[in-house]
């Protein structure tokens, strides 16, 4: 639980610039997951949704940021 919070507090520091790489960087990782999982089942295929999750309260953070 507090893992989530430090990663929301770490987000509402970071500037817009740094959220929109995260943002494609995660992207890509969800892409990257996706396909591995395609070819042979994952380890722990939980973690697709947790990155789709941390990109959800990463475009969260950004909306915030443009709209104030």
């Amino acid at each position: 639980m507090s893992n989530r919070n430090d990663f929301v507090n770490s987000l509402r520091t970071m500037t817009v610039e740094d959220l929109q790489a995260r943002i494609k960087e995660d992207e890509l990782r969800i892409k990257k997951l996706k396909f591995a999982h395609a070819v042979s089942p994952l380890e722990n295929p939980m973690s697709i949704r947790d990155v789709r999750k941390d990109l959800a309260r990463t475009k969260t953070e950004l909306r915030k940021k443009t709209t104030n």
